[in-house]
């Protein structure tokens, strides 16, 4: 006999940190909603709609995961009014890739109730969808004349054939270093959320703390929900690895681990979602890996990415782009979009991996920080789910650029990754990595070029160096070395000015970056200005928009003093030419070079033999105790 099965939770309440977005949730005239508290229930007096990204069903999606095609939508009413179940119809042509021309897609009206109900008894409504040539459905309700409505629960479930029904252990392994505030926040927030939805999550969830920086109070904060695992600093990686040995360490114990980050804002409902697609999903959806899309905290309406890809040249790129969340024409186009594309991996800010594929393939390379994730991607190759409405917001990265970590820890761990996957061209990727160094020369970063050439030269003294090398040392030790940039305020006035740094340049927010075929050839040619003799360079600065190696705007041709600023326009610094800094930086590199063009061959070689090992359950368990003394 067939069971009801939920799908998702309506979300009535908006979320602290966005609160000024509530459209992520519904939408309403401006002051019309509202928490009653005592009664725990959304109070409207306006007309409310939550065809949105994070109540909207997902209909296509689950259609494909999980054959669901006839949802049933519960809600229970107090007050009169209408409820208005609409969609988004699959033959509405929506182009993912193209900008948004304004308008919304037209929605259609699939069936409509009557109600009317008290705080006491109020209406109860189990309104079944035929939803089979839908992308996209949500409700609309519109109170009585003079009447406001309030909302107790609401939820989207399915019939199913119990044998349908998967059984999912779910378990999370988030990483912290001294990170409470984020993370205690989290542990609260997805307590609250488990133990409130009660069965079938309750008793088959736990959540694994990795505490890289064992400043958090394993007592008060473990319990029948949650184990805190005080761990050595062996960055994002070596903790992931330790929160999947505890998921694994009992065979059956969990059927999928789901790896986040700490310093994420966490959607509670995001886990419920996660656990009740696993359960339901079907054929190769059900050994497929799920992945969380990343919101933005300073914009919460920018979805920035839910999965992604390595293209042969050994670059990252985003299978879609980046979609305004708060729109309908997105939220369709979001889910439009196919992320089953070659090469694809999911970042691991939130990421549902099959424990038998860790079983399976392996644990992550021991990389500190950066291309973990990505290797794993690369080597399981698995098929990837998203949804909308699976998320959690972190802070943007542009304006976070590192050379310690987007230069040293990216060139030694990608290069490391094509060794053991096989996921890119070895070739086209150092000719890349050749390019960026130029790049960064032309712009007087000699610090960044610095630190690329320092991670190919790690790369080439094989495993070993990676498996002896004190990464959080290292860490510290080239983080040292960053450039230090300071807001654009504390910045000297007349030297902006110089430059050509004016107001429009420092109001500008784009972040795009898509360079002409004239340009591309022109960075890609082996010019620089330090080979200039001294009469023929510019006295007055000149200034650059970077964005890592790519220049979003300015101008510094011949400038022997460059004003850089970061993306945001917020921060920056002054460089000045130092060409003998120069010349060592160039002769390292045809050094390198040399050592790769001779030894390349038997170092990716190394890499490949040592791959099984370093990434085994016997290593990383020798790993963390050598750095746990």
């Amino acid at each position: 006999m067939p069971i009801s099965f939920k799908l998702q939770n309506v979300l009535l309440y908006v979320d602290d940190h966005a609160a000024k977005h509530p459209e992520l949730y519904y939408r309403t005239a401006a002051g019309s909603a509202s928490v009653d508290a005592e009664a725990g229930a959304l109070v409207c007096s306006a007309p409310i709609d939550f065809l949105t990204y994070l109540n909207g069903l997902s209909i296509g999606k689950w259609r494909r995961y999980a054959g669901i095609r006839n949802p049933v939508l519960h809600i229970e009413l107090a007050g009169a009014g209408d409820l208005r179940i609409e969609g988004i119809p699959v033959s509405t042509p929506i182009d993912p890739d193209a900008k948004p021309s304004g308008l919304d897609p037209e929605r259609t009206v699939i069936c409509s109730h009557e109600f009317s109900g008290t705080l006491q008894a109020p209406a109860v409504l189990d309104v079944a969808v035929a939803a089979d040539d839908m992308d996209l459905i949500g409700f609309a309700i519109e109170p009585s004349r003079g009447d406001a409505v309030s909302i107790a629960h609401a939820w989207w479930s399915c019939e199913v054939d119990p044998s349908e029904v998967n059984e999912v252990r779910l378990a999370i392994a988030t990483t912290t270093f001294k990170k409470e505030a984020y993370i205690t926040a989290n542990i609260d927030l997805v307590q609250q959320a488990v133990r409130a939805e009660g069965a079938p999550i309750m008793g088959n969830f736990h959540m694994f703390v990795v505490d890289n920086g064992r400043t958090l109070d394993v007592d008060a904060l473990s319990d029948d929900l949650v184990t805190v695992l005080p761990n050595p600093n062996v960055g994002g990686s070596g903790g992931f690895a330790r929160g999947m040995m505890a998921a694994t360490e009992v065979e059956g114990a969990f059927t999928h681990v789901l790896v986040m980050d700490d310093d994420v804002r966490i959607v509670p409902e995001s886990l419920i979602r996660t656990f009740n697609l696993l359960s339901l999903a079907r054929g190769t959806y059900r050994n497929a890996f799920l992945n969380g899309a990343m919101l933005s905290l300073e914009h919460p309406t920018r979805q920035f990415e839910d999965v992604a890809f390595v293209n042969p040249t050994g670059v990252y790129a985003k299978v879609k782009r980046d979609y305004d969340v708060s729109r309908l024409f997105d939220i369709c186009a979001n889910e439009r979009k196919d992320v089953e594309v070659p090469g694809a991996y999911g970042a691991w800010w939130f990421s549902c991996i099959p424990t038998s594929a860790i079983r399976a393939n392996g644990l992550p390379m021991p990389f500190f920080i950066r291309c973990d994730d990505v290797e794993f991607g690369a080597r399981n190759k698995p098929v990837y789910m998203c949804m909308n409405g699976i998320c959690v917001w972190h802070e943007s990265f542009e304006g976070r650029f590192r050379a310690s970590v987007d230069c040293y820890q990216y060139a030694r761990n990608f290069l490391a990754m094509i060794a053991v996957d096989d996921c890119a061209d070895e070739r086209l990727f150092v000719l890349r990595l050749r390019r960026n160094v130029r790049q960064q020369l032309r712009d007087l970063d000699y610090t960044a070029a610095e630190l690329m050439l320092d991670g190919f030269a790690d790369y080439l003294k094989g495993p070993k160096f990676l498996e002896e090398a004190d990464g959080a040392a290292l860490m510290m030790s080239n983080g040292r070395r960053n450039e230090k940039v300071v807001s654009v305020g504390e910045m000297d006035p007349g030297v902006l000015a110089q430059a050509g740094v004016t107001e429009a340049v420092l109001s500008s927010r784009s972040m795009e970056f898509h360079p002409t075929l004239w340009r591309k050839l022109v960075t890609t040619l082996p010019y620089d200005k330090h080979y200039l003799p001294d009469f023929l360079l510019r006295s007055r600065p000149g200034y650059a928009v970077k964005n890592g190696a790519a220049t979003l705007e300015g101008d510094s041709a011949r400038c022997r003093t460059i004003v850089y600023l970061d993306p945001t326009r917020e921060k920056g610094a002054v460089r000045t030419m130092d060409k003998a800094r120069f010349a060592a930086i160039r002769k390292r590199e045809r050094e390198l070079l040399k050592t790769w063009r001779r030894d390349g061959k038997a170092i990716r070689a190394s890499w490949t033999v040592e791959f099984p090992r370093m990434t085994s359950r016997s290593f990383w368990e020798e790993y963390l105790a050598a750095r746990s003394e």
